[in-house]
């Protein structure tokens, strides 16, 4: 792709503005007067439903500058689709637009697939990023998989779950190099020497649709990787064939030799960064800029998904047109949230934007951005352009965005940017090339949210005398209504909200606890005034644990309510020796499962790890199947004379930390 002009891309956007009246729920529409339009029309449905209305010509024709809506409930979301028509073509706009509407208490169950090369040198900040995602809201149920692995075996996984718990299922997070669906016959940059498979990771998100690989036979691309014959384990299609049922999205920093840092430390530094701004340890300023250097390229504008998106999240004041890393690379300031650029590309440049070594030197204070131009879309390669941002300065997501446009306006109401992936891929009302291909992928975080709200610090839970369970906290930095407790039986949840209404001071006595193990989370709330509503938004969640067993009462440090005791116990491994650990089951019980408390309240431990503790390291090991039918893991003990204790520990997707004990033959069984 190479720009014919250097034509502004605004225009293929409406410039919406909106007011809320909260007294009389209303919304009024406002935008300035447009000299080309001959008219508007809009249409509106109730977020979440796919049909549309019926559209709306707005009185005034060409001069309307405004539209009214009155037919409006108090806690509902609406979407707003605003078209301008012009002699040289149409505008389009998207709002997601609401009044007071509720808090998200429950995110759903997120999938963590996990690169199993990297469970373990990053397993406190994969542990981390666990907690923190649950002190979002979410489950997280976890996977490692082999880099080695099928496509196929991996989407079992995912797919496995998915029917487990259809409901609840609704995230899946990639994390490192998981391997790399390809699929399709596609050239959505339009070079012939680009036309195959493209990477596709919408075929891990997508749950019923048919996907083969016996038809499609092209090689004349320059890439192996984008060669796709039968049988080569790329698939045929390239529209996804049914809706995506889950949100998406990778962090995958392997081949990337033109920064210093190994593929671990750049994936440190990004789970570092990601765990920073779910914290408000740095605050994004809430406005945007956008380096257009296409313009209209034979009646596309690619840079209208940054126009669109940026009118409904930040309203159009807040958007600046300039140079890309020149506005971004700075090391003061509050930087922009969002950003998008454009231009002739190649895998590792656009033009008029800059090349992956402009990554590498970025201090770029963007958390969201968007990049457009030929060839680097397909992101699965050294030092890919798409995927640079992420190992650069405050970025934490990046889309390639033009063809097909994404629209992120649901955004605008604390929806993660996940959500707004799974739309874009499923979309077809906003345009552009390529509109349902396979290639439409998102890097980086898919559970990030745009407004951050700073969560209180320090919970302490202590019991009382009473049976009852004292809280206290420190306040958050932002100005709030109050906080909300939410309580489980396990820290990895999933919670319950105890408080109908926020609390306003930092304390709170939880009269009624849990008998056993209580685990809470502390969020602050307020209601947040976006440029198209407001809404409840939540912050991170403090966490503490608290145990009442019986009439007597103790804290819980780690497991809850201390560690059962063991059927049986060794000794301690010889320093330096291979640690080999196998899982077996009492004679009665099936292989694969572990009991706990009364028979038949089964603990299914695939897609779990062993968490080992070495006094202060610690060690997710992902569990491996053998032949015989058992569970097992080697782990090279350190060689470190200060260790003195070991312990572990079960990691479960639904069960919390389940205590284990390792026996005289390298045997774990459960405590009583």
């Amino acid at each position: 792709l190479a720009p014919l002009a250097a034509q502004s891309t605004q225009q293929a956007a409406v410039p919406v503005t909106v007011q809320i009246n909260t007294a009389a729920p209303s919304f009024t529409f406002s935008w300035p007067l447009d000299p080309v339009a001959n008219s508007f029309t809009v249409v509106r449905r109730v977020t979440g439903t796919i049909s549309w209305g019926a559209s709306t010509t707005i009185p005034g024709g060409g001069t309307a500058t405004g539209w009214t809506d009155t037919n409006v409930t108090v806690g509902t979301r609406y979407d707003y689709w605003f078209t301008r028509n012009a002699n040289f073509g149409q505008a389009r706009t998207f709002l997601n637009c609401g009044i007071e509407v509720p808090l998200v208490d429950s995110r759903g169950k997120l999938l963590l697939v996990v690169d199993a090369t990297q469970a373990i040198p990053l397993a406190a900040e994969i542990e981390r990023l666990s907690a923190d995602l649950t002190g979002d809201g979410w489950t997280v149920q976890r996977f490692n998989v082999a880099r080695t692995q099928s496509v196929p075996s991996v989407k079992a996984l995912i797919t496995a779950a998915y029917n487990a718990d259809p409901t609840n299922v609704i995230a899946v997070f990639l994390l490192g190099h998981v391997p790399v669906p390809y699929s399709g016959s596609i050239n959505p940059d339009g070079h012939s020497d680009h036309y195959g498979a493209w990477a596709a990771d919408a075929y891990y998100a997508e749950m019923n649709g048919v996907w083969t690989d016996n038809t499609v036979n092209t090689t004349v691309a320059s890439r192996a990787e984008n060669r796709n014959i039968p049988g080569d384990g790329k698939f045929d299609q390239s529209s996804i064939s049914t809706d995506v049922e889950l949100m998406i999205g990778r962090v995958d920093l392997a081949n990337m030799p033109a920064f210093a840092a190994s593929e671990t430390e750049l994936l440190r530094a990004y789970l570092n960064k990601d765990h920073a701004y779910r914290h408000k340890q740095f605050a994004a300023d809430q406005r945007a800029v956008i380096d257009d250097n296409f313009g209209w390229f034979s009646g596309e504008a690619f840079a209208a998904s940054g126009w669109r998106s940026f009118h409904a999240l930040l309203g159009p004041a807040n958007i600046t047109s300039a140079d890309y890393f020149t506005t971004l690379n700075t090391t003061a300031g509050g930087g922009y949230v969002w950003s998008y650029g454009c231009g002739g590309g190649s895998y590792q440049s656009a033009s008029g934007i800059g090349t992956t070594n402009n990554f590498v030197t970025a201090t770029n204070r963007s958390v969201f951005t968007m990049l457009f131009g030929s060839y680097f879309g397909d992101w699965d390669i050294a030092n890919s352009f798409l995927r640079a941002p992420l190992c650069s300065g405050w970025t934490l997501t990046n889309c390639w965005a033009g063809r097909p446009h994404w629209t992120f306006h649901h955004m605008a109401l604390g929806e993660p940017i996940g959500y707004s992936t799974r739309y874009s891929q499923n979309d077809f009302f906003a345009g552009g090339f390529g509109t349902h291909w396979v290639h439409v992928a998102l890097m980086g975080d898919p559970t990030l949210r745009q407004h951050v709200l700073a969560p209180a610090t320090a919970l302490t839970a202590a019991p009382s005398r009473n049976g009852q369970i004292q809280l206290a906290w420190t306040a958050s930095a932002d100005a709030v209504a109050g906080y909300h407790v939410y309580r489980a039986a396990f820290p990895q949840g999933p919670y319950m909200r105890i408080t109908t209404s926020p609390v306003t001071a930092t304390t709170y006595t939880d009269a009624s606890p849990l008998g056993g193990p209580n685990a809470y989370l502390v969020r602050a709330a307020r209601l947040e005034q976006a440029p198209t509503g407001t809404y409840w938004n939540l912050s991170q969640g403090a966490a503490a644990s608290a145990c009442v067993a019986g009439a007597a009462v103790a804290q819980s440090a780690g497991s809850p309510c201390g560690t059962p005791a063991p059927l049986f116990q060794s000794s301690l491994p010889v320093l330096g020796q291979t640690l080999a650990l196998s899982i077996g089951n009492g004679p009665a019980n099936g292989v694969g499962q572990m009991f706990a408390g009364t028979v038949g309240s089964p603990l299914p431990i695939e897609g779990c790890d062993l968490h080992l503790r070495l006094n202060s390291l610690s060690f997710f090991l992902p569990l491996v199947l053998d032949g015989a039918g058992a569970w097992s893991v080697a782990f090279p003990l350190p060689a470190d004379p200060a260790w003195n204790c070991l312990a572990i520990d079960l990691q479960g997707a639904m069960y919390g930390n389940v205590g284990l004990t390792m026996t005289n033959a390298m045997r774990l069984v459960l405590g009583n």
